[in-house]
Order: structure tokens, then sequence, then C-alpha cells
């Protein structure tokens, strides 16, 4: 923390120069073998050092030079973080891309960011649409394998390597969901991204025995920063390249997490069904950020795991901690962030014993200078009024790669717009209630859609698995009413969109917010549509249903 130097682009070589431990494993993947047993294996901080020169070497002799972007397409997990790393410390680029992005989108990403360079696990289809734009073909579009297979050995490096980067220098590109048109190019620059970690250190509850499961995408902000904390502690974690609770419940059991830190699409299917007892036995925290976690959700995960008595009772001394049984339960903190704040900067942690507060992010975390809630001019509007989210924070974004009229959009008077809707209460406590492009704008103004969820989740927990609610044309002059798309629970499989309404409605009127027009039973995962990250593509959604309410 007291380093001058360090930040996103050079944390591996601080801690190797640091840590005496350097040749302990740490970082963990894994494989299923033919039999069906999971096998983890760990690599040290020199393990990975190791592979990024390799990687870095066959960067540099194909002609990557310091601040060239260079586009990574390839499979979730330590893969995508090992590219970083290499390019990182040659002062270029890292584009990460997700590899589930439809391929049309990601050409004209790639494109937008000026990619010299693309390596894809399979280039075939990238390389196949180059051919219709040669013009716009990168200098070389390589497949993994062949990097992978490089003999570096008599391979150079520069002279100057690791490369040291100024404080500004953008260390990373992370797209954002590009549910229309071409996703944004967010930056991370090597200090800004490290300026929100720095508190992190001293308070993640990181003890002798504790391991991390992460189930962040890793070309994704969430997962670079969790790695990033996670060799900083020399934190014992585990690299998940799935998400999907059928891969996910295997690797908990064999690592047995004491943390677990992902998007909501895994603890939806956590939380779904028959809870993972065996592989949570150990979780005494959860860590969500990306999409809002609901609460329906988050009381069963808590139910799991245990918490140790130094983690609810931070003040007491080694020995006391010992003698204090643990605690039954787990705690889950849910972090409202995104790429452009830099990590997540707020939170609010839900026990077993805590009270349920729909929609409450918790306090702005000690990085934001000031988060207040505005009207469109960017000024405060008073507590309990509904506006635009806006912090002020050095963990913020420099902005949009290569669209500097984009940046200025989220900038009003001196905050950074986060693209939330929120209220705050008279204790300094934030609600999140929505995306300004998610809210739904009815005759009776408007209505917002994450309270809507909340309830479904919440209190239709015998019908309702997972819902996504989106606002649809009533007709000409009569606005938008909201829609719930839902993914039924097992057990009521047989219920009809009709007895879902009625009940959806009936706990709705009960909490004073808008009753749904109509609910659609997603039936297929096609029926409810996910993004590379996870998250519920609402816009497909609302064009999909669009003329749901008028018959036309």
């Amino acid at each position: 923390m007291t380093e001058p130097t360090l930040g996103a682009g050079n944390f591996l070589d601080h801690a190797i120069a640091v840590n005496p431990n350097r040749a302990v494993p740490y970082a963990y993947t894994h494989r299923v073998d033919h039999r069906g047993t999971v096998e983890l294996r760990g690599h040290s901080l020199l393990d990975l050092a190791a592979l990024r020169d390799h990687h870095a070497k066959w960067y540099w002799a194909n002609g990557v030079r310091p601040g060239d972007p260079v586009g990574v397409v390839v499979r979730e997990g330590l893969e995508p973080l090992l590219h970083f790393l290499a390019l990182a410390a040659l002062g270029a680029v890292p584009a990460l891309v997700n590899d589930a992005m439809p391929h049309e989108v990601m050409v004209r990403y790639l494109n937008h960011v000026g990619v010299v360079g693309v390596v894809a696990d399979d280039p075939t289809r990238l390389a196949s649409a180059y051919r219709e734009t040669p013009h716009r073909r990168p200098r070389f579009i390589a497949m993994a394998a062949e990097l992978q297979a490089f003999d570096s050995a008599s391979a150079e490096l520069p002279e100057v390597y690791p490369y040291r980067h100024a404080a500004d220098d953008v260390v990373a590109l992370i797209h954002s969901s590009g549910t229309t048109g071409t996703p944004k190019s967010t930056k991370l620059a090597h200090r800004q991204f490290w300026e929100g970690k720095q508190p992190r250190m001293v308070r993640f509850p990181a003890e002798t025995d504790d391991r991390l499961m992460s189930l962040m995408p890793h070309t994704h902000a969430g997962g670079l920063s969790y790695f990033l904390t996670a060799t900083l502690l020399g934190l014992p974690t585990v690299v998940m390249s799935d998400w999907r609770r059928t891969v996910v419940e295997p690797v908990m059991e064999a690592f047995q997490p004491t943390m677990v830190a992902s998007f909501p699409r895994t603890f939806v299917e956590l939380a779904t069904g028959e809870l993972p007892v065996k592989g949570a036995a150990k979780v005494h925290s959860w860590f969500n950020t990306g999409d809002s976690a609901h609460y329906g959700h988050i009381r069963r995960l808590v139910r799991l795991g245990e918490r140790p008595a130094g983690l609810i009772r931070p003040w007491l001394l080694p020995s006391e901690k010992e003698e204090q049984p643990p605690l039954p339960g787990s705690q889950f903190i849910d972090g409202l962030g995104s790429s452009e704040m830099g990590m997540a900067l707020f939170g609010q942690m839900t026990t077993p014993e805590s009270t349920r507060d729909d929609r409450c992010v918790g306090k702005p975390l000690e990085v934001v200078e000031k988060a207040a809630v505005l009207d469109e001019d960017g000024r405060e509007v008073p507590d309990g009024t509904v506006g635009l989210l806006g912090v002020i924070t050095p963990s913020r974004t420099p902005g949009y790669w290569n669209d500097d009229r984009l940046t200025s959009t989220f900038e009003r008077n001196g905050y950074w717009l986060t693209g939330d809707v929120a209220r705050r209460d008279a204790e300094g406590r934030f609600y999140h209630l929505d995306r300004t492009v998610d809210v739904i704008d009815t005759v009776d103004g408007p209505a917002y859609s994450l309270p809507i969820e909340e309830v479904l989740l919440a209190d239709c927990a015998t019908l309702v698995q997972d819902c996504s609610v989106v606002g649809v044309p009533a007709g000409p002059g009569r606005g938008q009413l909201p829609l719930a798309v839902v993914r039924l629970q097992a057990e009521a499989a047989a219920s009809t969109a009709e007895e879902v309404q009625e009940a959806a409605n009936k706990a709705l009127i009960a909490a004073g917010l808008t009753p749904l027009a109509a609910v659609s039973i997603a039936r297929t995962p096609e029926d409810f549509p996910l993004g590379p990250t996870g998250k519920v593509l609402k816009r497909e959604l609302r064009t999909r249903f669009a003329t749901f309410l008028t018959g036309r």
C-alpha cells in the first residue's frame, strides 16, 4: 500500500519481490479425469512469471510493442490472465474479449479498438470475417495453441523488461456486454485500477487457512481484480473456467473454499434446488458484483457454511478467536460496481441474522471521495428522491478507448455517472433501483425493474426460480407496462403464466409496487437469453416482447 509504483501492470513482480513463499503454489486450475475425479493443479508466483515470460517472448517476436492494443479471445480461466500479464509486461494493451461474444460483434469491437493482432483459441471465423474487409485485418491472427507451442528458449525479451508503467498508462481494455451495437471499451490504467484495491488489502477476510474460488469471468475487470488481490495476499485461489453448477460443485467439494466470488449467474444456480452443503461446508463469505443479487437467492446461500469468530468479532485476540466456536451460516457481500468504477464501490452484507432490506447496497467504500444521487444536470437531489447515481473516486476509469465523446456523456458536474438509478436514505445508505436504460416508463411515472424482481424471487419463491422484468409498450399513448420473463422452480413446472402473474401481483400490490401486465414462462435457455458474462439480455427481451401487449 505504501509502494508508489505498484499498480495493475506490475503486481505480479511486486509479489515475487516481497513474498518469501514465491515458489509455493497458490493459483489453481482444475480438470476432471475420465473417472470423474477432480484434479487441481497449483501454480506458484514463479510458475506464473515463467509462463508470462514465455507468452511475452512470442508477442515480442511477432512485433508487439509498448502501447499496441492486442485482442485476446481465449477460454475463461487462467489463460486470459497469462496473456494479460505478458502483454502488460511488454507495455502493450490487452483487449480481453469473452469468447462467448458473437463473432460479428467481436469483429466490430476489435476493429473499433484497432488491434494490431489477435490471439484466439479458434481464429477461423475471425479470419473469414477479415477476408471480407482485408483493409481492416490486423497484422496477425494467431491460434492460441501456436503461442503455447512456441519454442521460447532462444527467443528474446526487450532490454527493459518488465515494462515500467507510468501511473496513467492503460494496462487493459474491458468490454461491455454489447447487447446492441458495438460494445464499449473501458480503459483500465496502471494506478487507477489499483486505487480501489488498497483498502481491500487490509479488510479482505483472508487468514492463513482461507481459500478463494473465483467464478468471475477472467476477461472481465472483476476477475482481474480478484486475481490481483489474491496474488498480493498470497491467497490460495482456484481460477474457474466454467460457471455452471454442474462443473462448479465438484470443484467446490474438492477445493473446499472459504470464499466464493462470482457474478450472480452461479449464485442463482447454487441457490436453486438442493443446496450444495458439502461443497460450501467451509464457506464464510460470498462476494457478488456485476448484476444485482437478489434477497431470494442470498437468504438461501447464507444458510450454508460457517463463520469463524474472528470474522464476526475482529477485535478478538488470536488466542480468543481460537476459543470461540464458529457461528453457523455465512455472509454475502453484494457489491455494486462496474469496470468503469474500477471495482465494487458499494457493499451490503447479509447474514442469517440480517433483516430484509430490498435493494440496499449500503454506504460507499473508503476509496469513494463522494457519492450522490443527481438530477439530469448533475445537481444533488434531497435524500429519498430517485435520481442518477454519481461517484467521485480515483478508481474510476480514465474513459472509453477511442471514444472521448462517449466518455464525456458519463461525466457530469465532476461526477462519473454509473448508469444506475438510485436513492439515498437519511442514514447515507444507497438503494439501487435500476439501470438507467431499464427504467419502465408508465403513464403514472417510472417503475423500476429491480424491486419488482426482488419481490418475485423472495415472495414467490415456491414458483419462481429466476426472472427478468422489462418494460414493453402498452399501446399508443399508454406508455410502458412491466412484463416478467420467469424461470420456474422444478416443483412448479406445471404452473401457468396466469397463475404466476396472480401470485406475483398479489405480492407486488402488498409491497406498493407496480403490478405485472403479463408473465412469460421461459421453458428453454433460449427463452431466457444470457450475454457473454451471464447477464440477462434485457434489451433482447424488450425487442422480443415489443408487441406482446398490443397484439400487433
